[in-house]
C-alpha cells in the first residue's frame, strides 16, 4: 500500500482544534476488520416472516478479494432464507475487551450470498479450513456446502463521528494494513511498558496535558490513544514520523519520536 491511498474523509468526524493526521481510508481499515476477525452477524430476509431481516452468528472466511466464505448446513434457517433470496447482510464488529461498544469500529457488508462455484469448491475448502481446523469433522458432510457473499456494498463506523460508505471496487481494491497480524502485540508492548512515553508523545506532539495515555489502535501511519485529561477522557491520533511496514520498523520509528520529543521538553 502506498501514501496515495490515504484516505482523506469528509465529514469523517467531530470539528476537533486537533491538526489532520494521515490516517488509512474507509475501505482499507474496512478490509483489516474483516482481516482480524472471523465471526460475524448475518441478517437474511426471513421467508416465515417476509421482509423482517433474521440474524445468525456466522464464522467466515475471507478470500483475496475481501469476501466471507461461509460453511452452513441446508437444516440451518439461514440457508433456507438464502435459498429464496440471496441478498443479505453480515455485521463484524472489533474485539473489544472493554470500553464503551459503541466506540469500537465495525463493518457491514451488504451483498447476496449465493453457493460457491463447484470449480472453486476445492479452494474455498482449504481457505475455510485453514481457519477453523475443527470443520473438517463436518465439512464432507452431504448437507453442508460453501457459500460466498459477492458484496455489493460496504458501510464503515470507526467509532463515534467516524463513519461512511465504501464502494465494492474500493474495497475489493484495498488490502488489510501490513502491522495488522502484529497491532495486538504493539499495543499490549506499549500499555504496559511504555505509558510514560505515549504521555510525552501526547504533550509534545498534539499538545494534551495528560495524567495517562492508552494506545487504542496502531496502523501503518500512526496511531490512535487515549487520554485521561483533568476535562475527561479525551482522543488523539499520532502520526508516525514515516509510513511502517512491520513490527521492527514501528519500534523504530517510536524510539526516534520518543527521543525527538525528549528534546522538545528540554
Amino acid at each position: 500500500m502506498s501514501s496515495s491511498s490515504i484516505g482523506k474523509h469528509a465529514g469523517a468526524g467531530p470539528a476537533s482544534d486537533q491538526p489532520a493526521v494521515p490516517e488509512p481510508s474507509y475501505a482499507e481499515r474496512a478490509r483489516t476488520l474483516m482481516y482480524l476477525n472471523r465471526l460475524g452477524s448475518l441478517s437474511t430476509l426471513s421467508r416465515k416472516q417476509p421482509g423482517f431481516p433474521f440474524g445468525s452468528v456466522m464464522p467466515y472466511g475471507l478470500d483475496d478479494h475481501g469476501r466471507p466464505i461461509f460453511l452452513i448446513s441446508t437444516m440451518a434457517m439461514h440457508t433456507q432464507n438464502l435459498k429464496a433470496d440471496a441478498r443479505a447482510s453480515l455485521l463484524v464488529t472489533q474485539d473489544e475487551t472493554g470500553g464503551d461498544p459503541l466506540g469500537a469500529s465495525r463493518v457491514t457488508l451488504v451483498g447476496n450470498v449465493r453457493p460457491v462455484p463447484e470449480t472453486e469448491v476445492s479452494a474455498a475448502r482449504k481457505l475455510y479450513l485453514a481457519h477453523y481446523p475443527n470443520s473438517k469433522y463436518w465439512v464432507d458432510f452431504e448437507d453442508f456446502s460453501f457459500y460466498r457473499m459477492d458484496v455489493v456494498d460496504v458501510y464503515y463506523v470507526g467509532g463515534f463521528g467516524v463513519m461512511g460508505w465504501v464502494s465494492e471496487s474500493e474495497y475489493d481494491r484495498s488490502q488489510p494494513d501490513p502491522l495488522a497480524d502484529s497491532m495486538a502485540e504493539i499495543i499490549q508492548h506499549m500499555n504496559a511498558d511504555h505509558r510514560d512515553a505515549l504521555v510525552l508523545l501526547a504533550r509534545e506532539l498534539v499538545h494534551i496535558e495528560t495524567q495517562e495515555a492508552t494506545m487504542t489502535a496502531v496502523d501503518r501511519l500512526g496511531f490512535h490513544v487515549r487520554l485521561k485529561t483533568q476535562d475527561g477522557m479525551r482522543g488523539a491520533r499520532i502520526a508516525f514520523l514515516r509510513e511502517v511496514s512491520n513490527p521492527a520498523e514501528t519500534r523504530k520509528v517510536l524510539v526516534e519520536m520518543v527521543r525527538q520529543a525528549r528534546s522538545q521538553a528540554e
